[in-house]
């Protein structure tokens, strides 16, 4: 008789009850509360200044090439289904994304709005299991800090691309071809 645990799997999120936000991270159901403003403000605005030029401009006067997609179903493996708060790919990789649920191209781009109850899985788990996966660049933001933290994958490994903070106005990879205001991510200051 096995006493190794049961591995969840695609099927256990599609059998949550609809609008059940989870993701399976090494075999384990991870449940999440729904986001604060805070969080939802990071992933508009990010959707606006990345998506804007990088997606939705895309042949009218933004670099284009990309498709930026907020929390989508993402198997990076059987048992390793996660739902990255934004997510992002070169269109020659994906060319059409529109009707998969869940996508199994890695993204070559991963953004996660941490918060206080993801922290340890955003950065300690998820940021090995980017990597390992291949995924090209992993963006981290929190909002009660006010950081954003770049990290490119350089073979096997993460190599930091930059801390930046509400005062920075940064080219940050792999989205170096528009400025942007960290500022502008996170709500205004008091």
């Amino acid at each position: 008789m096995s006493t190794a645990p049961r591995l969840a799997t695609y099927d256990d999120l599609v059998a949550l009850p609809e609008g059940e936000r989870a993701e399976i991270v090494a075999g384990s159901l991870e449940l999440a509360p729904a986001p604060l403003p805070r969080h939802a403000r990071v992933q508009r605005a990010l959707s606006r200044l990345i998506g804007g030029p990088f997606d939705d401009d895309d042949g009218r006067g933004g670099p284009g090439g990309w498709w930026i997609l907020l929390e989508v179903d993402v198997r990076l493996g059987p048992h390793d289904i996660v739902r990255p708060d934004l997510s992002g790919w070169r269109r020659q990789r994906l060319p059409e994304p529109w009707d998969l649920r869940p996508i199994d191209v890695v993204p070559d781009w991963v953004c996660e709005v941490v918060s206080p109850a993801s922290a340890r899985l955003d950065r300690v788990v998820k940021v090995r299991l980017y990597r390992e996966a291949g995924v090209s660049a992993y963006w981290m933001v929190d909002p009660d800090a006010r950081v954003l933290e770049a990290l490119v994958r350089e073979g096997s490994r993460w190599v930091e691309a930059g801390r930046y903070g509400d005062g920075d106005v940064a080219r940050i990879a792999p989205f170096e071809a528009v400025e942007l205001e960290v500022a502008r991510l996170f709500p205004p200051t008091r």
